[in-house]
């Protein structure tokens, strides 16, 4: 049987894609090499049976700005969101503590603690998030412009030079001119990190104000009953209007005649024939060198793939608890979702990167705590607790030559005690299981978890929007083949829950084909 389109990889932006692709009228087959459909949007019972733990993705945030989430009917599907409020809070390892508030009068006040003119500076900058809100959505949500077109358009505007600058800042460039407090300065600067940017990477005060933005805007939700409703979300649409999901089943080629794809080969020697369309989820290198092949692509792309960047590698810890455990800063912090325990100052943060990149495993790192069970209690038993712990960020080879299968519950030792001695005493003696996860862990579990990241490719300047995850690729068109698409998060507009790399690449797809695009860009 032949297929007009087929879709590599079931993770939400690949059902995604699919999802539109079907709505458009096209026959549609995803294939996925796990168990489950998912791929980083995916819960297990990861610590103990009954605790239903989100094994990567954490929080659902900007999806929420995606025309997807309604075109799509994701809430009909199922989806069901708990915004906490507060829904972030800072904690830092010297006692400090902020909060974000559902209203922004209510973060304003927090912040007032600390500074009134910082106060003051973070409503300014929301308001001017608001007022540039619609076209930040549309160029999320749209194909990428070129950086040639940017620059163009940058040069006709009078603030065009400092809008420029303010693109190219670091973290802490920005946040030192425009914040006074040293904590208040750590605590935006810290959204840079969700890039994977540290302090002093190019880009990272325009993404710090940007993240900073959303959070107060939409809010960080939890998904009741863990991120695996995104994807069965998604799933629930496709398979309403005709598509289908094959799980168990890995891709070993993408078959190709000429300029275009005519099948995709599975493991096992399996061949699903392809009339019209392959679409990619899997990352820009697997898809690239393992199932095009470098006498497919060419010797240039596929020698720039072999230098992609993947980022920082991400280190997690999923403990069961036998009860919640009280965060030393006060009850607020511990019913928000999201919680940033880090060091207080930007040379700390700065540290950490300063380490990471070094090989060797921060001793204070930053710590995202996400309190998946104080705010959804379906994730574990009645009275017992559940937390995930996401270090930012440690080394995928470390310096002293180690494994990290060696290594990894020495170190998560170290981070539950620095915990258990900072933000949450008691902490230790209420685990009554955890699973560490390490960057190898990560990347084993999921293969296009790369080097044990989450973003399919570093989000730096140089591959993000129209070069990434390189320019040839950048429109999501898999040059030279005229019907080999990117979907996944190695394209426009990048990592994180989004729905956006699938929307947009089936935008690209419908155009091509001359189809109308079933969603809100058509309307």
């Amino acid at each position: 049987m032949a297929y007009d389109a087929v879709v590599i990889g079931a993770g939400h932006n690949g059902l995604t894609c699919a999802c539109y692709l079907a709505r458009a009228g096209l026959k549609v087959l995803v294939v996925e090499q796990y168990r489950e459909y998912g791929g980083m949007t995916i819960s297990e019972d990861v610590a103990a049976p009954g605790y239903l733990s989100d094994v990567h993705a954490s929080g659902y945030l900007v999806a929420k700005l995606a025309p997807a989430q309604e075109d799509l009917e994701l809430t009909a599907h199922g989806l069901e969101l708990i915004t906490p409020d507060p829904n972030w809070a800072l904690v830092t390892t010297d006692g400090w503590s902020l909060l974000i508030g559902r209203d922004i009068e209510e973060t304003v006040r927090n912040i007032a603690r600390y500074s009134q003119k910082d106060a003051a500076t973070w409503k300014a900058l929301y308001e001017r998030y608001l007022a540039a809100k619609p076209a930040i959505v549309k160029g999320m949500y749209s194909a990428p412009q070129t950086e040639a077109a940017h620059l163009a358009q940058l040069s006709q505007d009078p603030q065009g030079g400092d809008e420029f600058r303010f693109e190219m800042q670091t973290a802490r460039s920005w946040v030192n001119e425009t914040f006074d407090n040293e904590t208040v300065r750590a605590f935006v600067a810290s959204f840079s990190f969700h890039a994977a940017a540290s302090p002093d990477d190019v880009g990272g005060g325009e993404f710090a104000w940007l993240f900073s933005s959303v959070v107060q805007d939409v809010g960080v939700s939890i998904v009741k009953g863990g991120m695996h409703r995104v994807s069965a979300a998604l799933a629930a649409d496709l398979e309403g209007h005709g598509g289908e999901i094959r799980t168990n089943a890995s891709v070993d080629k993408v078959v190709v005649n000429g300029e275009r794809a005519r099948a995709v080969r599975l493991t096992g020697g399996d061949e699903i024939a392809v009339d019209r369309v392959v679409a990619s989820n899997a990352d820009p290198y697997h898809l690239t060198i393992d199932l095009l092949g470098e006498d497919v692509v060419g010797n240039a792309i596929a020698d720039k793939l072999r230098h992609y960047e993947w980022g920082d590698s991400f280190f997690t810890i999923h403990a069961a608890l036998s009860e919640p455990v009280p965060f030393a800063a006060g009850d607020d912090i511990g019913h928000a979702g999201y919680i940033h325990v880090q060091p207080s100052t930007i040379e700390e943060l700065s540290e950490i990167f300063a380490q990471c990149r070094a090989g060797v495993p921060p001793e204070t790192p930053l710590v995202g705590v996400v309190n998946e069970a104080v705010v959804d209690p379906s994730r574990a038993p009645a009275g017992k607790g559940l937390i995930k712990f996401v270090v930012h960020y440690v080394p995928y080879r470390r310096a002293d030559g180690r494994w990290w299968d060696d290594a990894d519950e020495a170190y998560a030792d170290h981070i539950v005690d620095w915990l258990d001695g900072t933000a949450l005493p008691g902490l230790r003696n209420r685990i009554t299981n955890r699973v560490v996860h390490s960057p190898l862990d990560l990347e084993r579990r999921l293969p296009s978890s790369v080097h044990g990241t989450h973003q399919h490719g570093a989000f730096v300047p140089y591959q993000h929007g129209a070069m990434r995850p390189i320019p040839e690729f950048g429109h999501f068109r898999a040059t030279p083949l005229t019907n080999v698409y990117l979907c996944g998060a190695g394209s426009h507009p990048g990592s994180g829950v989004s729905l956006g790399p699938g929307y947009n690449a089936a935008q690209a797809i419908c155009d091509d084909l001359g189809l109308t695009f079933p969603g809100a860009a058509s309307a």
